[in-house]
């Protein structure tokens, strides 16, 4: 059974997930975390619990889901997974941060350890997640769907009750509708952990978000 762990960080509120389960490996989801004492907080959870970490996952390479990246990978000698279409955006970290008016930042993010791409398998402990990929806020959002547990990391393409912004380079309203309608075939009772706010489920994004039909 899988324990998942939310850490809200970085001034605009981003959610970096700690994903375990009776093996104590875990995954980390996305982690922005930009303070110290917010990469602390991971790394002391991790300790109390017994955690072994193995994976440094991201839905898409925003900078907000990427601030902690180096501080988590440096920590347990990993690298990260991340879609390659989001390779170049990943690698222009230091101009998108520039974008958004964030001065005094020097942080080099690790070179990618596996590119994953629309049926890619990650595994960790006694669980797998399918790569699903959701093109529409960047090119290379990804879905992390673990179909025994009925589980789903959605990035920044889905919140409760509402969906990702598509106005910035690689956005593509068109492409985020055609990526809702394919997820909206996710069984109903599908807990969907977003990249921002709280977690919903796919039925009760289909009976209540406008952007959602099947």
């Amino acid at each position: 059974m899988l324990s998942i762990k939310k850490f809200e960080v970085n001034p605009i509120q981003e959610n970096c997930y700690v994903v375990s389960d009776e093996t104590k490996e875990c995954m980390i989801v996305d982690c922005g975390a930009l303070y110290q004492a917010e990469l602390q907080s991971i790394y002391n959870y991790i300790l109390e619990n017994g955690l072994k970490p193995v994976r440094c996952v991201l839905t898409h390479a925003h900078f907000d889901h990427v601030f902690g990246v180096k501080g988590i990978c440096d920590r347990y000698n990993l690298q990260p997974v991340l879609c390659q279409k989001d390779e170049s955006l990943y690698k222009d970290f230091h101009n998108q941060i520039k974008l958004f008016g964030i001065q005094g930042l020097d942080c080099d993010l690790p070179a990618i350890g596996e590119y994953v791409k629309d049926g890619s398998k990650v595994t960790f402990g006694n669980h797998t997640f399918s790569v699903i990929e959701t093109p529409g806020h960047t090119r290379g959002s990804v879905f992390y769907y673990c179909e025994e547990e009925k589980v789903a990391f959605s990035g920044d393409t889905l919140f409760k009750g509402s969906i990702g912004r598509t106005d910035l380079p690689g956005g593509s309203m068109f492409q985020i509708i055609q990526s809702l309608r394919m997820i909206t075939q996710l069984p109903d009772d599908v807990t969907v952990y977003s990249g921002h706010g709280e977690e919903t489920t796919i039925g009760l994004e289909l009976a209540s978000n406008p952007y959602l039909d099947r």
